[in-house]
């Protein structure tokens, strides 16, 4: 009698045999397998999906907190997938879980508002909204986690705990992170992670490092007022353009000269107003800036040394000033950083999934984020770069450009890379079978 076939060559031969008969390839995408999840979200079917997904939220664009149309499309997405959800958080939130409802807890999170930007890119799905624009990638960034979440409700019975979804408004100045976090959507979750699409990263290539990779950001409005009067005669007039110029000119020097010059700080006036006449000079004048840093202790001197200087600069030109930071509307930012541990355990599965050689470092930004508020509220927390740059393709506008586009292409990379890091995530960090039978046990008792 013949010896029966290996059982490995019997399923090797009945998966060419579905595949051949049209069935989609996920039966060959293990969960554990992060490569095999890129291959999956990288089929023309799923793909296309995504950018189709993509496309409709980018014509319809919604600034913080009015993203209603937005959220109800993510909702009708989790209903056609079957993944329960909760809405609203933080007027527009939906989060939504996906494994076995026990713990443990990961989340993945995307943000899905837009920016106040007129769309100059003339193409078929341009923004339908005067004056509104994805002009920062957060269209994108919602297909991708639509996309997670269908990879992982392929695998739900496999997942060793539960994946919370967050679709999170406001991020551009609204502080949605921290509305979300005081509406309870992220209790119990023991790590996160958030990504974000990069226009100077190559296609196929993630990228991040541990500790600080994104500045604490706050900003500032200041009204210098003194005498208004002809320009003429300077001397009846207590000039408020001189005091707001000295002030400007002191407040780089608290970068120059009292910061650590290896403490990254910026300090940026980008708004002066004051005046409507060549030969008039105002009563008042109006300016208003940014401040960066990396450490909550230096984010926290600049904005005491801020205020001293500009009340202190208008005082010795007899002027008196006010400082507001803003922080009702445009709450404070903290540094965004990276827990080293989930460093270590990102680079892994990264690795595993687009190739060690496509897993680079990534210079901290100066630029802000609110992922950084889950902080407060997440034992680890993690955040990196999905590359989307094909020299192929022409020049690439930045973010917040007019001109700003998406590489379609990076989808599949931000769909798969979130699914896999939070199931290796749940397997890593599962409770041991002997503790679940304890547990069991002492319940029968």
């Amino acid at each position: 009698m013949a010896a029966a076939p290996p059982p490995l060559l019997l399923a090797g031969l009945a998966l060419a045999v579905l595949a051949a008969a049209g069935w989609p390839s996920v039966v060959t995408a293990a969960l554990e397998d992060p490569a095999g999840l890129l291959r999956r979200a990288k089929e023309p079917g799923f793909a296309g999906w995504m950018v189709g997904v993509r496309r409709r939220i980018h014509e319809n664009p919604e600034l913080g907190y009015e993203e209603f149309e937005t959220s109800e499309l993510v909702r009708r997405e989790l209903d056609a997938m079957g993944i329960p959800y909760k809405h609203p958080f933080a007027v527009t939130g939906v989060v939504a879980t996906v494994g076995t409802g026990g713990p443990p807890f990961v989340a993945l999170r995307a943000d899905m508002d837009a920016l106040p930007l007129q769309e100059s890119v003339e193409w078929e799905h341009k923004s339908k909204v005067p004056g509104k624009m994805h002009g920062c990638g957060h269209d994108a960034h919602v297909a991708m986690l639509l996309g997670s979440a269908k990879i992982l409700q392929e695998h739900r019975d496999e997942l060793k705990g539960t994946v919370v979804l967050v679709f999170q408004p406001a991020e551009e100045g609204g502080g949605g992170a921290q509305k979300m976090i005081e509406a309870g959507a992220v209790e119990n979750i023991e790590a996160i992670f958030g990504l974000h699409v990069a226009d100077s990263v190559p296609i196929g290539v993630l990228a991040s490092r541990p500790g600080p990779i994104m500045a604490g950001s706050g900003f500032f409005e200041a009204v210098i007022s003194g005498k208004g009067g002809h320009a003429a005669l300077p001397h009846h007039t207590i000039d408020p353009i001189l005091a707001a110029s000295n002030v400007i000119v002191s407040l780089q020097q608290l970068v120059s000269r009292e910061a650590d010059p290896l403490d990254s700080q910026v300090v940026t006036v980008g708004k002066f107003q004051g005046g409507g006449a060549f030969n008039v000079i105002p009563d008042s004048v109006t300016i208003g800036g940014t401040f960066r840093a990396f450490l909550k202790e230096s984010f926290n001197q600049l904005k005491q040394r801020i205020e001293e200087v500009i009340v202190s600069q208008a005082s010795v030109q007899r002027c008196s000033a006010t400082v507001d930071f803003l922080n009702k509307d445009r709450p404070f930012f903290p540094p965004t950083s990276n827990s080293a541990e989930l460093h270590d355990f990102f680079v892994n599965v990264a690795s595993e999934m687009v190739g060690a050689k496509n897993v680079r470092d990534r210079q901290p930004l100066m630029g802000a984020e609110d992922f950084a508020f889950y902080a407060d509220a997440i034992p680890s927390t993690y955040y990196y770069f999905v590359g989307m740059y094909n020299e192929t393709r022409g020049p690439q506008a930045p973010h917040h450009s007019p001109y700003f586009t998406i590489n379609e292409d990076t989808l599949p990379y931000g769909a798969a890379a979130q699914a896999a890091l939070a199931a290796r995530y749940l397997l890593e960090h599962q409770q041991p079978a002997a503790t679940l039978d304890k547990a069991k046990s002492h319940d029968e008792l």
